[in-house]
């Protein structure tokens, strides 16, 4: 009872908190024909709720549920927790032929591209390597299953964009391709990178007169084919305007053949020799160390995941989250995989800190920890105590400075600019199709800083109607000298 009574203590409505929603915030929902009834908010100052509305629906959080992830996931892992990829071997090198298989072994580094792949290579070439007699073996076994990019479901009709993407243990490059596009009156001309071995690009993307800016309109879900010869071809679709260029990235490739055709391609240039298979598998028993990588240190990765929203890096650090511990020295260890979802160790992770935390968990729902979820649910309230616990802890400044900055960076940039908020507060802000959320940390005219959280789940918050009220909200907070608590 402990806990359930320390939560409803911190939303009680004091003196100075009310239900209704401030008329700068009312008039546009009005205006916009959202019902009240579709909101969520709840601010907090110090030990007082200034406002709660609907504090207790179960709503739609979009990406601000990466709070969730990022604090629960500096907490369990520290501030110096780093994901790791490495190259290792069992076999012997004689005469610059190394007599067995490459093992690389993922560890969750969210920093492992192209160019980090080709370092590591340069490594064994200066060790002198020059053949791989055996084959190159993709360990991804640090989460289970080992390729959930397999099993997830997709999401929406874009799942070659890169908000879209799963992460494995092993997710070299992102698995994305850069295709830069260009069109004159007549011609389509198209560029890809990274050079990827027996792979190429093509199209019959049909050009069209249309102004430039709107290429997405005629784009189609790209594809590839593999040939007879095993080569492979990556294929556009839809249409394109004339006289225009444009670049995308996308992950259109098995990822397996992405690893596969890039290791190839970079090996080659880089002198080395190699006719193996490349095929997932464990590590060896007996492997020594070659070559690795370490990624940025948590706190580089969460401001990616928080200021610009990066759904892949959110979900990778929660699967970090069920498949890592820390140590006293808050470095991580592998926990014993067995069977066991990664995911589902994951989210017993994150209710138990909030227990831990004294949260009521109840009607959390937590599915990959970025918010790019249809069943993903938070209560404002929930957020709001998530957040009240992030700014009294000791980690708060990693935390808080992960978070966009209104009017000046990441996701925020370009809202709030003639507002009190300006250049003050720290907002995650979220958007589904008929989600719109923010949640962060606004100082109020006496500059006391506040906990704002806020939801709106309404078919008529496109076109940014949503977001006007939200920010009408975060802006009543930093021009409000509120009652002392």
């Amino acid at each position: 009872m402990l806990r359930r009574a320390t939560f409803a203590a911190l939303l009680a409505c004091s003196a100075a908190a009310h239900a209704e929603l401030p008329e700068p915030v009312a008039r546009l929902l009005r205006a916009a024909n959202i019902p009240d009834e579709a909101v969520g908010a709840v601010v907090l100052r110090g030990n007082a709720t200034v406002l709660a509305h609907g504090a207790e629906r179960s709503m739609q959080p979009a990406s601000t549920m990466k709070l969730v992830t990022t604090l629960v996931g500096l907490e369990q892992l520290g501030p110096i927790f780093r994901g790791r990829t490495e190259l290792r071997s069992g076999a012997d090198l004689v005469g610059g032929v190394l007599q067995g298989d490459l093992v690389l072994r993922g560890g969750g580094d969210a920093d492992f591209d192209a160019d980090v792949l080709e370092h590591m290579l340069q490594k064994l070439r200066n060790q002198g390597v020059k053949k791989i007699k055996g084959d190159l073996l993709l360990d991804r076994q640090l989460f289970r299953p080992a390729r959930p990019d397999r099993v997830t479901p997709q999401f929406d009709r874009m799942p070659e964009f890169r908000y879209n993407v799963v992460p494995d243990a092993l997710l070299l490059n992102t698995n994305m391709l850069q295709i830069d596009i260009s069109s004159t009156q007549q011609q389509l001309k198209l560029l890809m990178m990274p050079p990827l071995e027996g792979v190429s690009v093509g199209a019959d993307m049909k050009l069209v007169d249309a102004p430039c800016a709107k290429w997405e309109d005629g784009w189609r879900t790209p594809d590839y084919v593999r040939g007879e010869d095993g080569k492979l071809k990556v294929l556009l679709h839809g249409s394109f305007p004339r006289n225009c260029a444009h670049t995308v990235h996308v992950n259109v490739l098995d990822r397996q053949d992405y690893a596969d055709r890039l290791f190839r391609a970079t090996w080659r240039r880089l002198g080395g020799s190699f006719g193996g298979a490349v095929r997932e598998a464990a590590t060896p028993a007996g492997t020594r160390l070659l070559a690795d990588h370490v990624a940025r240190a948590l706190p580089e990765v969460l401001r990616d995941i928080n200021k610009i929203s990066d759904n892949t890096q959110a979900r990778l650090l929660y699967l970090s989250l069920g498949s890592l511990e820390s140590d006293a020295y808050f470095g991580s260890r592998p926990l014993a995989a067995g069977d066991a979802d990664t995911a589902v160790r994951a989210r017993q992770v994150v209710r138990d800190w909030f227990l831990r935390h004294r949260i009521d968990e109840a009607d959390l729902v937590i599915e990959n920890g970025s918010g790019l979820s249809r069943t993903e649910r938070i209560r404002p309230a929930q957020l709001a105590a998530v957040l009240r616990v992030g700014s009294q802890s000791v980690w708060a400044p990693e935390f808080l400075s992960s978070l966009p900055i209104a009017a000046l960076d990441g996701t925020m940039r370009r809202r709030l600019r003639d507002s009190a908020a300006a250049a003050r507060a720290r907002i995650k802000t979220g958007g589904l199709e008929n989600v719109v959320a923010i949640a962060g940390y606004v100082p109020d005219a006496n500059n006391e800083q506040c906990v704002v959280v806020a939801f709106i789940n309404h078919e008529r918050v496109g076109n940014g109607a949503g977001r006007a009220a939200l920010d009408a909200l975060i802006d009543w907070v930093a021009a409000s000298g509120l009652p002392p608590a």
